[in-house]
């Protein structure tokens, strides 16, 4: 569980459901370890009047913590509002008042009133870098005591989606079956049957000298029937990708990916994946998959046979380099 922070205001601000959904949990539990008899109530602030939130943190006959959830504060009206500021400037130290807010223009001012006043800000904003959902499916690994590596990371993200709430079963589910310790061997394993197999799947495996799980994606993904054209693209992609990062210097992430014009999470994986090459591997390796793509693009009689010898030629290529 995440730990929650302390206070008797506590704003989480963001619209990534399952951050919300754990920010509330948190503060519910850090109550609830106090008083095991804390009680909740849990209100849409849209539905939410001003004499509903007095009666909320009124105190109780039988005393004992409350926590109270207001949740969407963007939708908050006037008048609600109002007791809102009012209650935040001096609150009940029995009670935890959690209002929840998207984090938008909409309800701003009271957002930044109930800071002012002391409010203890978690954030729970969406994640939308792939660099974020990367370091999201190695905290949840770290979270439930087991560490992987970008690699695995990627390989979940590639097999599951972005989605966290499935990325989070997915993380636990794999720790449930395993001794906790899960690499990309592991998800290619557990999530072989997964439709997202792709190119970029078999690519990524191929240029980071992986030949057994780049044939692996390679055999699965023709045989759910992923056109072959877009595996040889992703394959020339992502050796060329390589060879660019890798031909590009020194510099930081940023600077290279502005001047290759890239994404940086990109950039940052194709540094990775450099590892091991030589310049002559990687010319080696891009004519090889030039030649692939015009086999499958050019109508082979066997597109998955040209597929295949690429693959073996590019993680040869590199192991040749290496040497």
């Amino acid at each position: 569980m995440t730990s929650a922070p302390t206070g008797a205001l506590q704003l989480v601000v963001g619209d990534e459901e399952l951050l919300v959904a754990r920010a509330v949990a948190a503060a519910i539990a850090a109550a609830r370890a106090e008083d095991a008899d804390a009680v909740v109530t849990d209100h849409a602030a849209a539905e939410m009047t001003a004499g509903d939130l007095l009666a909320a943190v009124s105190p109780s006959l039988f005393g004992g913590r409350r926590v109270v959830v207001v949740r969407d504060a963007q939708d908050t009206r006037k008048e609600l509002a109002a007791a809102l500021n009012e209650y935040a400037a001096t609150p009940d130290p029995e009670v935890v008042l959690v209002v929840t807010h998207a984090g938008g223009a909409k309800g701003k001012a009271l957002l930044e009133s109930l800071r002012e006043a002391g409010g203890v800000v978690t954030n729970a904003a969406r994640i939308t870098r792939h660099r974020e959902r990367l370091d999201f499916v190695r905290d949840e690994f770290r979270r439930l005591g087991s560490r992987v590596s970008d690699d695995t990371a990627e390989a979940l993200l590639a097999a599951v989606g972005n989605d966290l709430r499935d990325l989070s079963a997915a993380c636990g589910q794999l720790i449930a079956d395993t001794d906790g310790r899960v690499d990309v061997q592991t998800v290619a394993r557990y999530y072989r049957g997964r439709a997202e197999v792709s190119g970029f799947t078999v690519a990524d495996a191929a240029v980071v000298g992986d030949l057994a799980g780049a044939l692996e994606a390679l055999r699965w993904a023709l045989h759910i029937g992923v056109d072959p054209v877009p595996i040889a693209d992703a394959l020339a992609d992502g050796v060329r990708t390589v060879a660019r990062v890798a031909g590009a210097g020194r510099g930081s992430v940023n600077q290279i990916a502005g001047t290759l014009g890239l994404p940086p999470w990109k950039v940052e994986r194709a540094q990775r994946q450099a590892r091991g090459w030589t310049p002559e591997g990687l010319v080696e390796a891009m004519q090889i998959a030039a030649q692939c793509n015009a086999a499958v693009k050019g109508g082979s009689d066997d597109r998955g046979y040209a597929l295949e010898s690429a693959v073996f030629a590019v993680a040869a290529a590199r192991t040749a380099g290496a040497r």
